[in-house]
C-alpha cells in the first residue's frame, strides 16, 4: 500500500530536528540576484513527501513568492539529507510535510 499519510502517530523528523531544518534552509539558501534586484521576499510554502527511507520526494510550491524564490526553495528541499521517517502502527509509512522557507533581504 503506498498511501501518504497528512498525520501519523511519530511524524516525519529532520536529523536534529526543527531547530537543525531551520539552520539547513538558512545556510544552503541562495538569495536569488533578480530577486533581491526586484525587492521579492516572503515566505515560499513548500510540500514533499517524506518516503519510508526517509528521502525527500514530490516536492511543491503551495503557495509561492515568485518564479526564482519558488525555484530556489525547490531546490534547497529537493537536497536535503534524508529525515527520520514517519511511523504509524510500528511501519514506516511516507508522510506529506510542509515547511515555509523565508527569503527575507538584508
Amino acid at each position: 500500500e503506498d498511501v501518504i499519510h497528512e498525520h501519523v502517530e511519530i511524524m516525519p523528523d529532520f536529523p536534529g530536528g526543527m531547530a537543525a531544518l531551520m539552520k539547513y534552509l538558512g545556510t544552503n539558501i541562495k538569495y536569488p540576484t533578480i530577486s533581491q534586484e526586484m525587492g521579492s521576499a516572503g515566505k515560499v510554502i513548500v510540500q514533499f513527501v517524506v518516503d519510508k527511507d526517509g528521502t525527500i520526494t514530490n516536492p511543491a510550491v503551495v503557495r509561492g513568492v515568485d518564479a526564482y524564490l519558488d525555484k530556489e526553495a525547490i531546490r534547497v528541499i529537493s537536497s536535503m539529507p534524508k529525515w527520520k521517517p514517519g511511523v504509524q502502527n510500528g511501519k514506516k509509512v511516507r508522510v506529506k510535510y510542509t515547511v515555509p522557507v523565508v527569503f527575507r533581504l538584508q
